[in-house]
């Protein structure tokens, strides 16, 4: 693993800051719950992580904007921090683990890195552009992440999130082709369809009604670790509320699906 640079290693420690916080949380007899005007949950862990986020932040690099899922944005110059302080926040209010800090650093828009820290697996994934991915365990080394060679969407493991999403897209019937297209499908839910994929152990993600910083984060490590991340059309952004995650080898394959069937 090669030496980290200074955002990196910055991203990193707003990491272990937010895992120090959300993990007390977890299962918590007193957690505090509230839905948002979009019929959305958010936690007092939420809360707390992400104004701890952008505390550290504004104050050690004050030239830097700031958006961030609960309290909006900030906007300064080129470099821009985005963070969901609790992806999965409905799995972590009914204390199921699959929930994650995500922290991503884009610079002139662009995703540059991207930190996943998933306490309750006790599972961290990151990566910077030129870095490639990486991923740890709780007191293992960290291992180098590579997507999958599968390259025939018969032979490929499929995660499609939710079939409401797809549904209100319009999209339902090409749900349905992929599914019959594939050899297994799955919804994972969250960051950890990404970092399956990004570990080879899934082959495609996709999903509807997601926001820059559900994304932003995954971005990076899925494409050091050899991926490719679009919206659903193919387009290269992780701002258009769509998402389409693959190991590259199936990503034509998967595209000229779903419009086959629309």
């Amino acid at each position: 693993m090669t030496s980290p640079s200074s955002d990196l290693e910055f991203a990193l420690a707003l990491a272990d800051l937010a895992d120090s916080i959300s993990l007390p949380r977890f299962r918590s007899a007193d957690l505090a719950i509230e839905t948002k005007p979009d019929r959305t949950f958010v936690t007092d862990a939420d809360q707390a992580v992400e104004r701890a986020l952008r505390e550290r932040i504004e104050a050690e690099l004050p030239g830097d904007s700031f958006f961030g899922e609960e309290s909006g944005r900030s906007e300064r110059g080129a470099r821009r921090w985005v963070i969901d302080p609790i992806d999965g926040t409905a799995n972590f209010l009914r204390g199921v683990p699959n929930w994650a800090t995500l922290i991503s650093l884009e610079v002139a828009g662009e995703p540059t890195v991207g930190v996943v820290s998933a306490p309750a697996f006790g599972a961290r994934w990151w990566a910077e552009a030129g870095g490639g991915a990486w991923g740890e365990q709780r007191g293992e080394e960290p291992r180098r992440l590579r997507v999958s060679g599968i390259s025939d969407l018969e032979h490929a493991s499929l995660s499609f999130q939710s079939i409401e999403q797809w549904d209100q897209a319009g999209y339902l019937a090409s749900l349905v082709e992929l599914s019959r297209a594939v050899w297994r499908d799955r919804a994972y839910g969250d960051m950890w369809s990404y970092m399956l994929l990004a570990e080879g152990l899934v082959d495609v993600v996709a999903e509807f009604d997601v926001k820059p910083y559900d994304l932003s984060a995954l971005v990076t490590i899925v494409r050091e670790a050899g991926g490719r991340f679009t919206d659903i059309d193919g387009a290269e952004s992780a701002w258009n509320g769509s998402a389409l995650a693959t190991n590259g080898a199936l990503h034509d394959a998967v595209i000229a699906t779903i419009e086959r069937s629309r």
